[in-house]
């Protein structure tokens, strides 16, 4: 589980505890590594230290200058970032769903907005340039709706609605309700 600390040195201790030299060692190893892509650093600390894919990324991230892996620190902050197109549809989608369940609230997770219910999300967005993530947090509950849903793209996890979506309001709500009757 990752520390609730977001910067990357906060995975510092495990990764001298896990794999036995302190990051001074490391940080010699990733000046080596100095000007390979990301992907090639990731891949060789994995196959050479036997490095798991998040402390792989907290001493790449750290040493390409990335001190946390928090970039948002409020709803708002993130709402900044987006196309107006997006935003006034993303926030279309929570007040959808906070007006008929208003002790959800809204947080940032994962740098996405989410709503939860004390520890529990409940359901989030992301976006791409051309599309909506919808995350409703259960595989039961997409197959659940999975009819209501054949016009839109259904990954395995979320749902893709175009950035000027028409808010069905009564879909997010059924897929909120069952999310939190889950235990």
């Amino acid at each position: 589980m990752p520390p609730k600390d977001p910067t990357r040195e906060a995975h510092f201790p495990a990764i001298e505890k896990r794999y036995g030299e302190k990051m001074a060692y490391w940080f010699r190893v990733m000046a080596t590594l100095e000007g390979k892509k990301y992907l090639e650093q990731i891949a060789h600390l994995k196959e050479s230290y036997g490095f798991s894919q998040t402390h792989a990324n907290a001493l790449v991230m750290y040493s390409r200058g990335s001190t946390s892996s928090r970039r948002f620190e409020t709803p708002k902050d993130y709402f900044k970032t987006l196309s107006p197109e997006q935003r006034k549809t993303i926030k279309a989608i929570f007040a959808a769903i906070t007006g008929k369940y208003p002790k959800l609230e809204l947080v940032i997770a994962w740098n996405q907005p989410m709503l939860r219910l004390d520890k529990k999300y409940i359901f989030g967005v992301s976006t791409t340039k051309n599309y909506i993530l919808l995350a409703p947090f259960s595989a039961d509950v997409l197959d659940a709706f999975r009819p209501k849903l054949s016009e839109y793209t259904v990954n395995k996890k979320t749902i893709a609605v175009p950035n000027d979506w028409s808010v069905d309001t009564k879909l997010l709500l059924g897929m909120a309700k069952m999310r939190m009757a889950e235990s």
